[in-house]
């Protein structure tokens, strides 16, 4: 049995931030259910938010689909910054942002990986 690589390491650690977010967001705590009112999105809409992290953290967790996960992810770290910064709440978009950077450094190494 081999031992995983740093960066399939880095990419799963990556992938379980999503699996939380989507986990969050598929059940969520009212305060999350009176964000998603306060920013305007339809009723339910944090279901489809939900299902698209976890479609993220499942592609990033494998190899094969890395790339495209990070590039989901990408767009859902972007949608949610944008989100909060367009109803002024720029601290709440650090993270989003920060999650943005690890994001692109794991579709760097993904590319890497296959040169």
């Amino acid at each position: 049995m081999t031992r995983p690589g740093w960066r399939n390491l880095y990419a799963w650690a990556l992938s379980a931030f999503f699996v939380v977010g989507g986990s969050v967001n598929l059940f969520p705590p009212e305060a999350v259910i009176a964000d998603y009112r306060r920013w305007g999105y339809p009723d339910g809409f944090h279901v489809v938010t939900g299902l698209l992290e976890l479609t993220a953290a499942l592609l990033i967790a494998f190899p094969g689909t890395r790339l495209a996960g990070s590039a989901l992810a990408a767009v859902l770290m972007v949608a949610a910054a944008g989100t909060v910064s367009l109803h002024g709440e720029y601290s709440h978009a650090v993270i989003p942002l920060a999650v943005l950077a690890l994001v692109g450094l794991n579709a760097w190494l993904s590319g890497l990986r296959a040169t």
